[in-house]
């Protein structure tokens, strides 16, 4: 069975100080306070675990500007998530939401699927199916460095030892980027730890 998407969660930072974190509501709210005590404040909204920059229109109220990080993200978040109705199981199979796409193989292998039980198709997804299982870890292994490499070259781009912590984080050597972050921020380091685990394999 599929897992329920995950709401998605924001973090955001005045300088190298993380003013709020959580769900989008909150903070926005947040954000929307830190401008509001000084328009010019430097500050920055982040995807959590991607470390992907949200760009906003902060102008108005804490609810419209929701509206438009849900417009961005591509689904109702917060509230607007809750408040959403949710539609009534159907009898009878799911939909699987299959597409229809042109696969070149050799006419050997066209031979073996053709021969598997359920044909082509089912065998192909299946196949599909125990590769994506089989990469799982290596999937996320990546992803996770990936994020923590984004935040870190956002954030901690002119923090000491940020060379020497990156290869660290590349080198899975989690020891070596321990000591190298000790020095940053305390909001920053953090974060980056955070994320730099799930890239670290031991």
């Amino acid at each position: 069975m599929t897992e329920p998407p995950q709401p998605m969660e924001y973090m955001a930072f005045v300088g190298t100080n993380c003013i709020a974190s959580g769900a989008c509501a909150e903070v926005v709210r947040g954000a929307k306070q830190a401008l509001d005590a000084d328009p010019q404040a430097a500050l920055l909204v982040l995807e959590c675990n991607t470390s992907k920059v949200v760009d906003l229109d902060w102008h108005g109220t804490p609810e419209e500007v929701i509206a438009r990080l849900a417009a961005v993200a591509g689904a109702p978040t917060g509230e607007a998530a809750a408040e959403r109705p949710t539609e009534p199981r159907q009898p009878g199979r799911p939909k699987l939401g299959v597409v229809a796409r042109e696969v070149t193989l050799l006419p050997r292998h066209w031979d073996w699927l053709n021969a598997q039980p359920g044909g082509a198709s089912v065998t192909l997804r299946k196949l599909v199916e125990e590769a994506r299982r089989a990469t799982a870890g290596e999937a996320r292994i990546r992803e996770a460095r990936e994020a923590c490499y984004r935040f870190m070259s956002i954030l901690a781009g002119n923090a000491p030892g940020y060379e020497e912590a990156l290869r660290a984080l590349y080198a899975d050597d989690r020891e070596r980027f321990e000591t190298f972050t000790e020095q940053w921020p305390a909001d920053v380091r953090h974060h980056a730890r955070r994320l730099a685990g799930a890239g670290f394999t031991r």
